[in-house]
């Protein structure tokens, strides 16, 4: 969508002024990608430079058979499945997943989760809060959107800009800070409209903007503060990311090279869609976005548990090694943090009626790859049925905090006014985990 002018609006520089120009889809709020971008400008940033890929495996994986295998405890207990040796000494993990241990080295474990609830829902995964904390004025905010709020919500790159935070999986929230700074989600017309219309030729767009500058300059002859001087430059960006097509580009898998997309193994044939997103996702980084959300697969093993581990883990296992192999590649490691987790773990104990595991908040997993920490190793452990942490307990807002460190956002200092006109810190519990950085 493309227009010369609309309804009239007032921002918060005083000035009320049409809304000479809208186009593509990143709108939210029915603010422009202008608006979005003097936003950008207002918030400044102290980015490291760091992005994020964050994984959520919905409905809890149980850390029985994944990442925490106890092969010494009793049968009812330890399961079929039998740990296998990493490259790193001392750390292993489910046969299932045999390309994962050739590169432990690239990624941290930690097996003593603490402060999870029993609550199918990604609010933790995404904040590090329970779906219930300030529910009432909208929750708490996911990563994208503070990331957004604290940088704006749109990021310069060498191609334009791109939006701060694209949710591949419909699951990330933007909380108590509203639709301006909730994730791109490219699908549908918002996907359609990344690209320049069709009905518009670059000369066209040219003469549309030319009379946008006339007009402009008309307001810049009583503007004593230079405002509309910036709105050309939020314009050229919002035009650039139009014009260029980096992000239609970067959604589009098929641009790449077709032994990379068999390495990922990815088929169309057999229906294999949900599995494109993690390439997606490391060509989204690659194109400027700071945060990428999606999911994978169905983790609530309330019956069947070992069935399903056999079909998804092995897929699980080659999507996650090759995104981290094909980001070390690139030279984006180290500059892209890989997230993975679940709600919570599942009971120790097998269901002998079900043959499954249901929900158990007392003991997690969660998968830390990237973003230059110091990786190959586990950090804390359970007891020796796997129930409880027993040793180096860890918060799930300790992982949220080293996250939020990693990007240069301090959560010491940094607070979020909510809807009440309250400020909000970012996390309650702020402890680096100094074993990782």
């Amino acid at each position: 969508m493309f227009t010369i002018y609309g309804k009239r609006q007032k921002f918060c520089d005083g000035l009320s002024r049409r809304n000479f120009l809208k186009i593509g889809g990143l709108a939210a709020g029915g603010l422009s990608l202008p608006d979005l971008l003097r936003a950008e400008s207002i918030a400044g940033s102290r980015a490291t430079g760091k992005s994020i890929i964050n994984i959520w495996l919905p409905g809890g994986p149980t850390h029985m058979d994944t990442f925490d295998l106890k092969p010494e405890s009793p049968q009812e207990y330890r399961g079929e499945f039998r740990p296998i040796e990493t490259n790193v000494a001392g750390l292993e993990i489910c046969e299932l997943m045999p390309e994962l241990a050739k590169i432990a080295d690239k990624f941290s474990l930690i097996r003593s989760v603490t402060g999870l609830n029993n609550e199918h829902a990604p609010s933790q995964s995404d904040s590090g809060w329970s779906e219930e904390s300030l529910r009432p004025m909208g929750g708490r905010p996911g990563l994208g959107a503070v990331m957004s709020k604290v940088w704006g919500p749109a990021q310069s790159t060498p191609h334009g800009s791109a939006p701060t935070a694209i949710d591949l999986g419909n699951w990330a929230k933007p909380g108590f800070l509203g639709p301006l700074h909730a994730p791109f989600r490219p699908d549908g017309p918002g996907r359609s409209n990344l690209a320049l219309n069709r009905s518009i030729s670059m000369s066209r767009l040219d003469d549309r903007r030319t009379l946008l500058n006339g007009l402009d300059r008309l307001q810049r002859d009583v503007d004593s503060h230079r405002l509309m001087e910036a709105m050309d430059s939020f314009t050229d960006r919002a035009v650039g990311i139009i014009t260029s097509g980096e992000l239609a580009k970067a959604l589009d898998i098929q641009r790449e090279d077709p032994r990379l997309i068999a390495r990922y193994g990815i088929d169309d044939r057999r229906g294999d869609h949900d599995s494109r997103v993690f390439l997606m996702a490391r060509r989204l980084v690659g194109a400027g976005v700071r945060c990428v959300t999606l999911n994978w697969g169905g983790w609530d093993t309330h019956q069947n548990n070992f069935n399903t581990m056999r079909s998804q883990l092995p897929r699980l296992d080659q999507l996650v090694s090759t995104l981290i192999e094909d980001l070390d590649s690139r030279g984006e490691l180290d500059n892209t943090i890989i997230m993975m987790s679940g709600e919570f773990g599942r009971t120790p104990r097998i269901s002998t009626r079900e043959v499954g595991r249901d929900h158990w908040p007392q003991a997690a997993f969660y998968f830390l790859a990237g973003g230059g920490m110091r990786h190959g190793q586990v950090v804390g452990s359970t007891n020796r049925l796997g129930e409880v942490p027993k040793d180096r307990p860890v918060h799930l807002q300790h992982i949220f905090h080293t996250v939020y460190h990693q990007l240069g956002i301090d959560t010491n200092a940094i607070t979020l006014t909510d809807p009440n006109g309250r400020p909000q810190y970012l996390l309650d519990q702020r402890q680096l985990i100094q074993e990782l950085v």
